[in-house]
């Protein structure tokens, strides 16, 4: 029985099974890669000396310098808040609301937002700050 050598040199090597595989790997993961969309809104948070961090999950509603309010990241009008608050409340276990604001925001502004806030049904309303340091 003879056995031929190969050469060493081979030219011809087909790299279309490499290239598919490549695509097929690429497909996947840009398929089963979550994006998440992050509210990019340029707030400069109130500061307390009692802050605390938010653990649990709860509903964020923002409120920027030319006071648009956005919850989960749609803008809607204060006379809209209730209603779309009362809806996502019915699907939460805590009924919580999150308002994170501006320090340029005045007081009466933000006193609203918190009144539609708790009208809506939410049982706690907590006001986003820096925690202050030293």
């Amino acid at each position: 029985m003879k056995f031929r050598r190969k050469d060493p040199h081979v030219e011809n090597i087909d790299v279309s099974p490499l290239i598919d595989m490549v695509f097929i790997l690429l497909i996947f993961f840009m398929v089963s890669t979550t994006f998440v969309k992050d509210l990019k809104l340029d707030l400069d948070r109130p500061s307390a000396a009692s802050a605390s961090l938010v653990k649990d999950k709860v509903i964020r509603v923002h409120i920027d310098k030319n006071r648009d309010i956005f919850i989960d990241n749609q803008a809607v009008k204060i006379w809209a808040i209730q209603a779309k608050l009362r809806e996502m409340l019915r699907h939460s276990v805590k009924k919580s609301v999150l308002v994170i604001t501006d320090t340029a925001i005045p007081v009466e502004a933000l006193i609203d937002l918190v009144d539609e806030c708790r009208m809506s049904g939410a049982d706690d309303v907590a006001v986003a700050t820096n925690k202050e340091l030293g």
